[in-house]
């Protein structure tokens, strides 16, 4: 089968189009057919070696497709299913082989090209805004990245629960596709400063929860857009890792609560997993959530996807279709 091969760590160029073995499960796993790949910073963290996986390794962390094989013992899916997944390396490849607590089915209401850009965008938005914190209408959150993967979702699941969102975005053309969505206000930060901003339209209170896929670049400000007691839950880091926060800081800043998420926690369980994916689904066939598809590529064009994914210059999910 084709997929796309690393061999050594570095920049785009690494990753390569090869003839590899076809995957074969083992008595807990299923083989399915790749339909579609996305896209994610992730996969730029384990091409440049920031992430840490054995060398060679085909890249990929999500996707959806059809079932073709399954293990003497898997009892979940069968083949013929239409099934998703994340947190599965590999899937950059015509087959992925995945174990299969990790395939959720795809109702007939999506496509697999929505099903695979919903996975690891739509579920990280959905956990932030019902458990990292309980999102309340009538409360205000920043949204750093509005107009990015997981920001679209963010405000617009935001906007549905009742809260005002406040987003932040590096131009006025992302800007606009965030306010599409459902913000309340725009801050563009490349020309804004987004605390003094936050500031002036929190009338100086400050926010109830900052939602940040930032890290290093926005974290200080963080610190001082927040309300008595608010809630900064980073779940990225695309500027780079935060340095060591003394917990002083915080209760010097009024008591603020932080969290360091990932969505593996938040789908630990085969239970919660089908829970959010069941919800997440709902949401998107009924039109309570628009996802944004904003480019596909075939699998040879991985090298360019993760270019344009880099320079974020595209707002919206990218897929690759092998």
């Amino acid at each position: 089968m084709k997929a796309i091969r690393v061999q050594h760590t570095g920049g785009t160029e690494v990753m390569e189009v090869a003839d590899v073995a076809m995957p074969r499960p083992k008595p807990n796993e299923a083989v399915v057919k790749v339909a579609a790949a996305g896209v994610n910073s992730i996969d730029g963290q384990f091409r440049d070696g920031s992430l840490r996986t054995p060398l060679p390794f085909i890249p990929g962390q999500e996707g959806a497709g059809v079932v073709t094989e399954v293990g003497a013992q898997a009892k979940t899916v069968k083949v013929g299913d239409r099934v998703a997944w994340s947190g599965v390396l590999g899937s950059y490849a015509e087959f992925v082989v995945s174990p299969e607590e990790h395939l959720v089915p795809v109702p007939a209401t999506l496509t697999d090209q929505q099903a695979a850009a919903a996975m690891m965008h739509g579920l990280t938005a959905h956990y932030l805004v019902n458990d990292a914190h309980k999102l309340k209408a009538g409360e205000t959150a920043l949204v750093h990245a509005a107009a990015g993967g997981v920001g679209l979702l963010l405000v617009q699941m935001a906007r549905a629960i009742g809260a005002r969102v406040i987003g932040t975005a590096s131009s006025e053309e992302k800007a606009a596709l965030a306010r599409e969505a459902g913000a309340d206000e725009l801050i563009v930060f490349t020309r804004q400063d987004f605390e003094s901003e936050v500031k002036r339209l929190t009338g100086g209170k400050g926010v109830d929860v900052v939602y940040d896929g930032v890290g290093k670049a926005t974290f200080e400000k963080n610190l001082n857009v927040m309300r008595l007691r608010g809630m900064l839950v980073l779940y990225g880091m695309s500027s780079g890792p935060v340095p060591p926060v003394d917990p002083a800081k915080l209760s010097a800043k009024g008591s603020l609560y932080m969290a360091r998420t990932t969505l593996a926690h938040f789908t630990a369980t085969r239970e919660e997993l089908l829970a959010r994916t069941g919800a997440l689904f709902a949401m998107i066939a009924d039109g309570r959530l628009n996802l944004r598809i904003a480019k596909t590529y075939p699998l040879a064009d991985a090298a360019q996807a993760h270019r344009d994914m880099e320079a974020r210059k595209v707002a919206g999910k990218l897929l690759l279709l092998p």
